[in-house]
């Protein structure tokens, strides 16, 4: 899988560019702030429809501007096939292979992309949040029916969140979105349970590979819900719980519990790294689960997935620059940097260099 093609539209900063790639390692050369990331945000929103950046896709709308689109050609086993994005201040419209797509969810299962920045790098020191969106984001690119579970599970919360702010709130009324929320939120239990455990053992071996054996790293899943093997048992379980603590949550106005309180126990030689690891640890950490993810999507798919590198070499050092460069042969490269490292170039396999100022592409 590699994109051979991608056509920007008043993207960002990008008036009407069209650039063909090489099939393996792209550098994305250029000084700061000339487009060198925007234009890694518009291949990223191939993959889900959503930008790693930011919420609001409007954002994504050149200044002044009254829509912008992204299109790609790329390449799936060998069928070549396409995708583009149109963004207005109004709403998103997609099409795959010409043929619209109605949601986000309909360009799932169709190119896979991973993206690694800096804040990746601090995705094991930073807030929960961080932790569970780098589960969350995987997930729903291999199993549509996560997307669908999590996109349910967050609507429900919120209607349940409204109620317990809500005058009129009883517990009668509050246990109609109660059963809805142990239903989704088990479902969501099951499956990230399910992805970390695959993840810790990819993780781990990678993490032991990079240290020369002189750390072990261990991932798990961290719930403040009991955890049980059985869906019905999950479920019934989250059930008992919403229930138990509904005085409390209507004191506080939301939900005290569930999985959008989940995290990562993330462990280096039996030390939480999260709170007591140097930073070189973590970064080390965080190198090895997002290396992982490319593993895992060759594992769950039988694809490779497509790699994005913003800015995040300048953040490793040398030695974990060329581990992560050496164990990529088999993936497609996008690699962002403001300055070109000749070492460095002399260790990447085939490769070609763009340059990118003002909006404008170079190097073509």
């Amino acid at each position: 899988m590699f994109v051979k093609e991608l056509r920007l539209q008043q993207f960002r900063n990008y008036g009407d560019e069209t650039v063909v790639f090489h099939p393996k390692v792209n550098i994305i050369a250029g000084k700061n702030a000339q487009g060198k990331t925007n234009l890694l945000e518009a291949i990223s929103i191939m993959s889900m429809g959503k930008s790693f950046r930011t919420r609001k896709d409007s954002e994504m709308i050149g200044f002044g501007k009254e829509f912008c689109r992204a299109s790609c050609v790329y390449f799936h086993g060998d069928r070549e096939r396409s995708i583009e994005i149109e963004i207005r201040k109004d709403g998103k419209k997609a099409k795959v292979d010409g043929v619209p797509a109605e949601k986000n969810i309909d360009l799932l299962e169709n190119i896979y992309i991973v993206v690694f920045s800096p804040d990746d790098l601090k995705i094991v020191k930073e807030e929960p949040e961080k932790r569970r969106k780098f589960i969350d984001r995987e997930l729903c690119q291999i199993k549509p029916v996560y997307y669908r579970n999590l996109a349910r599970y967050k609507k429900v919360l919120l209607q349940r969140n409204n109620l317990l702010k809500s005058e009129r709130c009883s517990r009668s009324a509050v246990e109609a979105w109660d059963h809805l929320l142990a239903e989704y939120g088990a479902k969501i239990m099951m499956e990230r349970d399910g992805f970390l455990k695959k993840i810790n053992q990819i993780s781990s071996r990678l993490h032991a590979d990079i240290t020369a054996g002189r750390e072990k790293l261990e991932l798990g899943y961290e719930s403040d819900l009991p955890r049980r093997e059985i869906f019905e048992d999950q479920r019934d379980v989250f059930l008992k719980i919403l229930a138990d603590s509904f005085e409390k949550d209507i004191q506080k106005g939301n939900t005290g519990k569930g999985p959008h309180k989940d995290d990562i126990r993330i462990s280096v030689n039996g030390i939480d790294v999260r709170h007591f690891g140097s930073q070189g640890q973590q970064r080390t950490a965080a190198l090895s689960m997002k290396l992982a993810e490319i593993s895992l999507i060759k594992q769950e798919t039988g694809e490779e997935a497509i790699l994005l590198l913003d800015d995040v070499l300048s953040e490793l050092d040398g030695e974990r620059q060329k581990f992560l460069t050496h164990s990529l042969n088999e993936v497609q490269l996008f690699i962002t940097t403001a300055e070109l490292n000749s070492e460095l170039l002399e260790t990447l396999p085939e490769h070609k260099i763009y340059w990118v100022e003002r909006g404008k592409i170079s190097g073509k």
